[in-house]
């Protein structure tokens, strides 16, 4: 009896796995292709000169981060061997590249099927008819990280890693889809045609493709769900022509919407696209909901869902020690983790389209994004960021498209960027941010576009929005010209939305000084305790004005920038609020967490890496989200304290003993007993 029902076990889970599989192979198949290339340099003709690696890579990960001004800047050939199984006869084979950075010529058995010119956004190459079945076919993409005068960006205070940098994969679909092929992108927009807390009207346009020769006829399915809940449902029957292309579009209306709420809620609804034909699901895409509203407001700052909600915003560059830009998903999570620990509820991912995994982790933590092509100017440099080249022009307009198209419906991205500090000298790039503006407002009428700007000039006054990069108090002034600068701005023009895009000052955790003073900014000097100055009274500035609408401090990590010569090394721009390898925060990180992070108790000590002090009287600073905290010295109580309306809790004239002490500071609320120190010599 046993036996039998064994059999009978057996048998059933055969049957069952049968069905899976082919349930599994009538719908869409993404397989990665991240393992087993194999690398060399175009220079590397000989046989046996290339070298195994996996994706994601870059080829400057040790030229690039150890400084090396002049780090490859060329071509390299990412090959693999790639077995197109022979049921996969009849299906539609793509091949879809993450990030390539700057140019990918792809070919497959030699053959070229197709060029991306640009290192930032997604790109896909349907190679249905390109493979033979059956047999190991040959993917070759030839990369090229050189400077080209027709590719944004032109120029960058950051590093232009070369390689293929982020995933690839293998899609294997029906005949009958929703088509990948517009712009790499989901193939499904959701588009908020009006959101309130009482209703909202979403249409969902999708995009079909029959690449068969025969006219098909399919049903078309979409769903908004709530988890497992269906909220909203519509469905279509649909002729589909031979070798042919469609849009269809579905509305929908919800009453007493779950709205999307940052930080607070960040609540997502899915929205799920069936393609099925005679009855059988051939093709399924799911993509995420996030309904909210939102303005901009020249005197009172950004507004979500009805309600003021001030932008404590970081900047973000996708790089870290290591391994440059080639980041795996923990890198992207650890760094999600940071900044949600910190308190940040913006974000504004310079200067280029980044991982769509990190917009999706933005959309799951409630961080608003502010998302933008690679239309970099010079800054300090001697360099320039436009060219008045039909190629050029051309070129920044495919990379909005790719941009807006790809990330069309991640509810976190609030504002499109469409350039960063370029200068009206030259070639004046005014008429063509004005083209870019009218073409992001084209692609996506629902968001407004912003730019980050670090002159006046004409170029301010185009998009809808405006922010300026200013640095008062590093590269020249002190923190107090900031406000004078902000109140002048909106004196003189208070039609116009302003932010500040980038603040920052540069800091090294092996640099400590008792006295508070300022640094040069290109020397081997770059103490620490002036960050966290410079931080205090830059965000003094920033938090008491109201109409500033998003503060975004520059940067949230140290990052890559091989010709730097400044701080404790080369090739480093150490500007970042957390080291480039992620292991240490620095103190203004801490500063920014007791004022933007109240929901985590917390208690710091300022200046405990400066453990040799030459001066006998010292001013000891620490930052708490609590009531207050007790001082002790070697034992010995220098009183209570009470933070300000900054967190900051200060003692004067600490007097150290010569030799060995203990800092210590003991939070004063007992029911959290909280406590931090350090020891230092005197």
């Amino acid at each position: 009896m046993r036996t039998v029902f064994l059999q009978s076990s057996r048998l059933v889970s055969v049957v069952l796995f049968m069905l899976w599989g082919m349930s599994i192979f009538a719908q869409r198949q993404d397989i990665l292709l991240n393992n087993d290339w194999n690398f060399r340099f175009s220079h590397q003709v000989q046989k046996g000169t290339e070298v195994r690696v996996d994706l994601p890579h870059t080829w400057n990960a040790q030229d690039a981060l150890s400084g090396k001004m002049d780090y490859k800047r060329g071509i390299g050939n990412y090959e693999k061997n790639l077995f197109i199984r022979s049921e996969w006869k009849g299906k539609r084979l793509f091949i879809r590249f993450e990030g390539v950075n700057n140019i990918a010529d792809v070919f497959v058995n030699r053959r070229h099927i197709g060029e991306h010119r640009g290192g930032y956004g997604a790109f896909i190459f349907e190679i249905t008819g390109k493979v033979e079945y059956g047999k190991e076919n040959s993917i070759l993409v030839r990369v090229n990280n050189g400077e080209q005068l027709d590719i944004m960006p032109l120029v960058g205070d950051f590093n232009f890693y070369g390689g293929i940098y982020r995933d690839v994969h293998l899609l294997i679909i029906d005949e009958t889809c929703i088509s990948p092929l517009n712009y790499a992108s989901p193939g499904v927009r959701l588009i908020q045609d009006s959101v309130s807390h009482k209703y909202a009207k979403v249409r969902a346009v999708v995009d079909l493709s029959n690449g068969g020769s025969g006219n098909r006829e399919v049903e078309l399915n979409v769903r908004l769900l709530d988890g497992q809940r269906v909220v909203k449902e519509g469905t279509k029957k649909v002729n589909l022509s031979g070798n042919a292309a469609m849009q269809q579009e579905f509305t929908f209306e919800i009453d007493q919407p779950h709205l999307w709420n940052g930080r607070q809620d960040p609540f997502l609804y899915q929205a799920e696209v069936i393609l099925s034909r005679n009855g059988q699901m051939v093709d399924r895409v799911i993509q995420p909901l996030g309904l909210r509203f939102y303005r901009i407001d020249p005197d009172k700052g950004f507004f979500l869902n009805g309600k003021h909600l001030p932008l404590q915003g970081v900047c973000r560059h996708q790089d870290r020690s290591e391994v440059g830009n080639a980041l795996r998903p923990q890198h992207h999570e650890e760094d999600a983790a940071l900044m949600l620990e910190m308190g940040v509820n913006a974000v504004r991912l310079a200067h280029y389209p980044q991982a769509t995994y990190f917009y999706d982790l933005m959309d799951k933590n409630g961080i608003i994004v502010w998302a933008e092509i690679p239309f970099v100017g010079p800054g300090g440099y001697n360099d320039k960021g436009f060219v008045d080249l039909p190629a050029f022009r051309a070129n920044g307009k495919e990379q909005l498209k790719e941009l807006i198209r790809q990330h069309y419906n991640h509810p976190s991205i609030c504002v499109w960027g469409v350039f960063n500090e370029l200068t009206e000298l030259g070639d004046n790039p005014v008429e063509y941010i004005k083209e870019l503006n009218v073409l992001a407002h084209q692609e996506d009428p629902t968001r407004p576009t912003t730019s980050a700007s670090n002159q006046m000039g004409d170029l301010n006054f185009i998009t809808d929005a405006i922010a300026w990069n200013r640095y008062d108090g590093w590269y020249g002034g002190t923190p107090a010209d900031l406000g004078k600068w902000l109140d002048r701005m909106h004196k003189d023009h208070p039609e116009i939305c302003i932010a500040i895009s980038e603040y920052g000052a540069g800091a090294s955790i092996y640099h400590q000084q008792d006295s508070l003073v300022k640094t040069v900014p290109t020397s081997w000097w770059h103490p620490e305790n002036w960050q966290t100055y410079y931080h205090i009274e830059n965000w003094k500035t920033i938090s008491s004005r109201p109409y500033v609408w998003g503060s975004f401090v520059w940067n949230m990590f140290d990052f890559g920038a091989a010709h730097r010569t400044e701080g404790d090394r080369p090739g480093i721009n150490d500007k970042g609020l957390v080291t480039f390898d992620r292991k240490v925060r620095k103190d203004a990180f801490y500063f920014y967490k007791a004022n933007w992070n109240r929901e985590e108790p917390m208690l710091y000590l300022t200046g405990k890496r400066n453990t040799v002090r030459t001066q006998r009287l010292q001013i000891i600073t620490a930052f708490t989200n609590l009531s207050g905290a007790e001082l002790f010295v070697n034992g010995k109580s220098y009183g209570k304290a009470i933070p300000d309306s900054y967190a900051i809790l200060e003692w004067k004239n600490v007097e150290l003993e010569p030799g060995e002490n203990e800092i210590k500071v003991v939070s004063t609320n007992k029911k959290l007993p909280l406590s931090d120190s350090f020891h230092c010599r005197l």
